[in-house]
């Protein structure tokens, strides 16, 4: 009891101690400093200043959050040059290492060296699907289509049995197919599009498709090819054509242009068949066709006039014998046609003129004002004209305006 009694003095004397000490110097930051720590000090400042400090928390600067900084270029390659693979098996983890020095070596196309790499790749793991299909793409760039074929069908099989990516089995498929391409055998490597695309269809396997499927069209058409077969049709077609038999005329005809599809007499021929069943469009093509393959044929251009005139095409039908007569100015079916055409043009003028203002092209032609002007100087001066046909699309236009019989050049 005496003991709690002098303890219980002890501090009181010890508190006006401090008491005084703070009142004798408020502002000394040695004593504030040394005194603050202790909860008598904070009591008796209260009392003396009449407010409760311990339990009113102190101002402090709070820290403003930390900003999501961008990582430093140093961190990030720090991070870069962190193991990959730490976290699979070792032989995996080898296997892609030697992989991906493979791929260092196959983009500075140190292609022996991406070999080796590759192949290490596979004694480590052999389950691995893209190991065969970039040792393939190796041997592709080396030309060795035989070993980028046999790498892929790998490839295929080990990426069936470990249930590998569709797309990747896919691309295995495309490589047999391009490699097959570069080889030029079409059909095998339209297979192996074909089987790519049931994998995993993609706007560049469709692409690849309908090259090869266009190749394998050619060559077809070339293995067909037969001149003395091309000439035996034709004589059977001469045959029919005499005995007025002329649908018969045109299969023989159609035969012989397979067997000889660069042969003009054929389509010719053809042409003469078709005006006497009056299918003047097809029969207007395989004049076209004729006279593109030898423009000096004077009776496809012949043959074409007179077509034009079965379809009512006066104007145009007077192009064609011009064209004729410019090879052979004597030839009396060209002069009959040629004068026919132009004496039908000059006895009617109105209703080619009607006939000429239905063409969507020729109401094109007389809109454009650059045109109406040259028109307006070639009445003026004619010598205007030699100037305006030296522009390829000015001479079109006009050219399609002489055709429809709109002007004439005397």
């Amino acid at each position: 009891m005496a003991h709690g009694l002098a303890d219980q003095h002890f501090r009181s004397y010890e508190e006006v101690k401090i008491g005084l000490e703070l009142a004798a110097n408020p502002f000394d930051p040695n004593i504030l400093n040394n005194k603050m720590q202790d909860k008598r000090v904070l009591t008796t400042l209260s009392v003396m200043l009449g407010i409760d400090l311990d339990s009113t928390p102190m101002d402090v600067d709070t820290p403003a959050p930390e900003k999501n900084q961008p990582p430093s270029p140093k961190k990030e390659k720090e991070e870069a040059q962190k193991p990959k693979y730490d976290n699979l098996p070792e032989n995996k983890r080898l296997a892609f290492e030697e992989k991906d020095l493979g791929n260092d070596y196959y983009k500075k196309k140190e292609f022996d060296e991406a070999i080796k790499h590759y192949q290490k790749a596979i004694e480590h793991d052999s389950t691995e699907i893209t190991f065969y299909t970039n040792l393939a793409a190796v041997f592709f760039e080396q030309k060795e289509y035989e070993k980028c074929i046999k790498e892929c069908e790998k490839a295929i099989e080990i990426g069936r049995e470990n249930r590998a990516d569709f797309k990747l089995i896919a691309k295995a498929f495309t490589r047999i197919g391009n490699a097959y391409k570069k080889m030029e055998q079409w059909k095998l490597a339209k297979t192996y599009f074909e089987k790519s695309m049931s994998e995993h269809r993609t706007p560049e396997i469709k692409t690849l498709l309908s090259e090869v499927e266009k190749k394998i069209v050619e060559e077809e058409k070339k293995a067909y090819v037969d001149p003395v077969k091309a000439e035996q049709e034709k004589e059977l077609g001469n045959d029919f054509f005499k005995k007025g038999d002329y649908s018969s005329a045109v299969k023989h005809y159609t035969e012989a242009i397979k067997r000889n599809p660069d042969d003009p007499k054929l389509y010719s021929n053809r042409a003469a068949c078709y005006t006497k069943l009056a299918a003047f469009d097809l029969g207007l093509r395989d004049c076209d066709t004729c006279c593109q393959l030898d423009p000096k044929f004077i009776k496809g251009w012949i043959r074409k006039g007179k077509i034009l005139q079965g379809m009512q095409q006066p104007s145009k039908a007077l192009s064609a014998y011009q064209k004729a007569l410019e090879l052979d100015p004597s030839n009396a079916e060209a002069l009959e046609g040629y004068r026919t055409c132009s004496t039908q043009l000059h006895s009617n003028p109105e209703e080619v003129r009607k006939r000429a203002m239905a063409d969507p092209d020729v109401q094109a032609i007389l809109r454009d004002p650059a045109m109406r002007c040259i028109l307006e100087q070639m009445q003026q001066d004619p010598q205007a004209l030699q100037d305006h046909l030296k522009n390829p699309d000015i001479a079109a236009k006009i050219q399609k305006l002489l055709e429809s019989g709109l002007i004439a050049i005397h």
